[in-house]
């Protein structure tokens, strides 16, 4: 008796989408359930993993270096795989979600790579994650041009040669896909992402001089590159393409794999490109961590954490010494400024921080780094031209001056700064006005002139929580406390309400998003992720 078939997936309580038999096919759904069978119990284990790591953390106030990777730390014998021409060259990458019109601008902008976001710049609707897939296939085929029918502007993709090169970012470890299930399981969404991706582009991707690149992020510990790495190994055998075809960045935007950078590096050498400094999430996941450790963790307004801050500057200065140790590109963080088309004077001063952003990263040694806007590129492009010269990066910068000890990367106290009151209802006010978006079906934002993403509402919700959970006093003599976020919360609701009027206001998620807001940043049981309880009111 022959040994029943597989199971397939199903789609789960999702309205049929235009074309959504291009990216659904039989095999494709194949591969994601072969994906999950195989890979998704290891998932489990790390997830379960991390929060061991996290009640670990919350006894002892501290990290450390791993003392059971040492001998991978010390060995100065092994490095990456060397770059493929198509990202040997990162010195100004653009960001943005797989929209359309930004699969095209994206593409179209001048930077040397586009990161097509699954992940924070995108809200997870079944729409967006198929729709995705869909405009990027159209791209790789050059079927992707189209008018605007509100705006009646047309986009078409230029030469072949003038594009970015992508590399897409599918959801992190912590998200599953309710839409597509096996046996009643939802399948992880960041298989998912990269499970269609890669099943349907790998080959294409070959064919056009390029390949299956990836940002990886959250990740958390050296374990879960080890986890995306077998899974390459495998993708690459299933679809019949070489080995080391794929590559893969690692965000550095978690503490723990700040301490972990180069295992995470040895653990994916194969498949290895570099790693990013993403700083938001980064700011996040050091609140979450040591949210109960006391006054000397407390992090000030987010704006005031510049990447001159000690601590800041610890972190960016190990990963660029590490990944050129290792033969990595370093890839620096976001200018998230949007230009200004009614303001010069606005422009003007952002602009000149954006430029003494890109130069410090240019002179620290990046081989790179990121913007949020097409009118960015050209600064971003300025400051790495001016070191970089006709070099495509600088991984021949060893940095073997930077000496980085374990306690630095965690020295908040050495930032003099403090929380300050506005600093909370800029925090309330971004978070609402960001979750709003997002329950809308929009990852990634304008407001008050920066591109904002899910990152940005994780800072602002876990720093109210840590301000009130350590009693901060406000310049202004008023405590944190949950009272004061929901009065605060309630005049920024109130305000938005008079600035767009009740019409609009009602049309949208404005309530449901404070609420939101109230509940991950009061509830004393902290909310790993807001991006969970977010996604159970998605639509």
């Amino acid at each position: 008796m022959s040994a029943p078939a597989p199971s397939s997936l199903a789609i789960v309580d999702a309205e049929p989408l235009p074309r959504q038999d291009e990216v659904l096919t039989d095999a494709a759904l194949a591969f994601v359930a072969e994906l999950h069978r195989r890979f998704t119990p290891r998932r489990d284990e790390l997830l379960a993993r991390r929060g061991e790591r996290r009640a670990e953390i919350a006894r002892t106030s501290t990290l450390d270096f791993l003392p059971e990777t040492e001998a991978v730390r010390v060995d100065d014998t092994w490095k990456v795989a060397p770059a493929p021409a198509a990202l040997d060259d990162r010195r100004v990458e653009i960001t943005g979600p797989t929209d359309r019109k930004m699969t095209v601008n994206a593409l179209n902008s001048g930077a040397r790579v586009w990161l097509a976001d699954f992940e924070d710049a995108s809200a997870p609707t079944w729409e967006n994650v198929v729709t995705g897939q869909l405009n990027l296939i159209d791209a790789y085929t050059r079927n992707i041009d189209f008018t605007d029918p509100r705006s009646g502007k047309s986009y078409a993709l230029k030469p072949a040669e003038e594009l970015a090169t992508v590399v897409t970012r599918p959801r992190g470890w912590h998200l599953d896909e309710r839409h597509l299930q096996l046996d009643g399981t939802p399948v992880p969404g960041a298989l998912v992402d990269f499970g269609l991706y890669f099943f349907h582009n790998a080959q294409r991707l070959i064919d056009l001089g390029k390949g299956p690149y990836f940002y990886l992020p959250k990740t958390e510990s050296y374990l879960e590159a080890r986890l995306w790495n077998d899974i390459f190994v495998f993708a690459q055998d299933y679809v019949g393409i070489p080995q080391g075809t794929v590559r893969a960045t690692v965000l550095i935007e978690t503490i723990t794999a700040a301490y972990e950078m180069e295992e995470i590096l040895y653990e994916l050498r194969d498949h290895a490109s570099g790693l990013n400094a993403g700083r938001w999430d980064y700011l996040f996941s050091i609140v979450k961590n040591f949210r109960d450790g006391g006054s000397k963790f407390v992090l000030p307004d987010r704006n005031l954490v510049t990447m001159t801050a000690p601590f800041m500057r610890a972190y960016t200065e190990l990963l660029v010494r590490t990944c050129h140790k290792r033969g990595a590109h370093a890839i620096g963080g976001m200018a998230a400024f949007i230009p200004s088309r009614r303001d010069a004077e606005v422009n003007k001063v952002a602009f000149e921080k954006v430029k003494a952003d890109k130069d410090r990263e240019a002179g620290d040694g990046f081989d790179g780094s990121w913007v949020a806007h097409p009118d960015l590129v050209p600064i971003a492009m300025a400051s790495f031209d001016a070191v970089l010269g006709a070099k495509p990066n600088q991984k021949d910068r060893l940095r073997q001056d930077v000496s980085v000890a374990a306690g630095d990367l965690i020295a908040i106290d050495t930032l003099d700064a403090k929380p300050s009151y506005d600093g909370l209802r800029n925090a309330v006010a971004v978070g609402i006005r960001y979750i709003e978006a997002w329950l809308r079906g929009m990852g990634a934002v304008a407001i008050f002139n920066l591109m904002e993403d899910a990152a940005t509402a994780e800072i602002s919700r876990s720093q109210i929580w840590q301000w009130i959970n350590a009693d901060v006093v406000f310049e202004n003599g008023e405590h944190a406390t949950a009272d004061l976020a929901r009065k605060v919360a309630a005049e920024e609701l109130a305000a938005i309400r008079a600035e767009i009027g009740d019409e609009t206001f009602e049309a949208g998620k404005w309530q449901q998003a404070h609420d939101l807001l109230l509940q991950v940043s009061l509830d004393q049981d902290y909310a790993d992720f807001l991006t969970l309880p977010a996604y159970e009111q998605l639509g």
